[in-house]
């Protein structure tokens, strides 16, 4: 018997500009360790974790996506075939929420193309450096709402606060998806 045929594959992507804290914040939840330093992604990273959710096992395809504007051209291939998706910003600096409406703008054009409807959340990155904030959570969650995000949650890759709640609300949310 396969060990790989037990497991229920899902794609997950995360975007969001660069310096957000996405490679951290994986690394955090396939590791359990915060480096203060990443080298810069160039296109996209691809690593794997199963867990057990529920009593399923799940194997979770993590798609970790550069941020940087020369490598947009790839999200919609990234995009397609996502079972869930992670948009992230950085707590303390605004134009990584603002700059949201460009991620968000390409990912609902592949999904209406590809006929597809993955599990979204929003994450507010850098909750550690609360003194520093610049987008407040009322506003955080009113965006989330009108962009029809599944779930709003802050986080600190630094210090490990909500990584592994990100991934289990997630997990949870295609498990009861039915695309």
């Amino acid at each position: 018997m396969n060990i790989q045929e037990d497991y229920k594959r899902y794609k997950v992507c995360i975007f969001g500009d660069g310096g957000v804290g996405k490679t951290s914040l994986t690394h955090r939840f396939l590791e359990g360790v915060f480096k203060e330093t990443y080298q810069l992604t160039i296109g996209m990273d691809f690593y794997i974790k199963k867990l057990d959710i529920d009593g399923k096992k799940i194997s979770l395809q993590i798609w970790d996506f550069a941020g940087e504007e020369k490598f947009r051209f790839l999200l919609p291939g990234a995009v397609s075939g996502a079972d869930g998706c992670i948009f992230m910003f950085d707590l303390t600096r605004y134009n990584t929420f603002k700059n949201l409406i460009n991620w968000l703008s390409i990912f609902n054009e592949v999904n209406e193309k590809e006929k597809q409807n993955p599990s979204t959340i929003l994450v507010g990155n850098k909750l550690d450096l609360d003194g520093l904030r610049s987008i407040n959570v009322d506003e955080a969650n009113k965006f989330a709402k009108h962009s029809k995000f599944q779930a709003y949650i802050e986080s600190s890759s630094k210090t490990g606060k909500n990584i592994d709640e990100i991934f289990n609300q997630l997990s949870k949310m295609m498990l009861k998806n039915p695309n």
